[in-house]
């Protein structure tokens, strides 16, 4: 009987513990904006994708990326409020893990405030930045 009690406990413990790391994961949304229904971080953050970046693959580094710091997450990423869950995906960054949607690596705007979309369609780092739809496709 002790047995079984103590791995119930482990099993639970297992769950919990993948549960935890799932509510860890960072939260995409898509919401309106100026610019039509958009992808948006935690905290109403616009979200961008960069024009020289490959599939699954970041060119964005350096002082690029202290400008443009990645969308990052802890646990698998989670689909919030219009985001679909079978475009998100991440890749590796070091020991990190940045989100990507529709395989497009995710950034956000170093010197923004919420609900603020500064840097659509605008030629920075060598390269244009423009936000993302709801499909995962960068907005006109």
């Amino acid at each position: 009987m002790r047995v079984l009690a103590t791995l119930l406990g482990v099993a639970m413990a297992i769950l919990g513990a993948s549960a935890t790391a799932h509510a860890a994961g960072t939260r995409i949304t898509v919401s309106s904006s100026e610019f039509g229904p958009m992808v948006w971080g935690p905290g109403k953050q616009a979200i961008y994708v960069f024009q020289n970046d490959g599939f699954k693959r970041s060119r964005c580094s350096g002082e690029c990326a202290r400008l443009w710091p990645p969308v990052y997450t802890t646990g698998s990423p989670v689909a919030g409020t219009g985001a679909r869950k079978s475009l998100l995906g991440t890749i590796r960054r070091g020991s990190r893990r940045q989100v990507t949607y529709r395989g497009r690596p995710l950034y956000y705007y170093a010197h923004e405030k919420a609900n603020e979309v500064r840097c659509h369609n605008v030629f920075l780092n060598g390269g244009l930045w423009w936000v993302v739809g709801a499909d995962g496709k960068r907005r006109p």
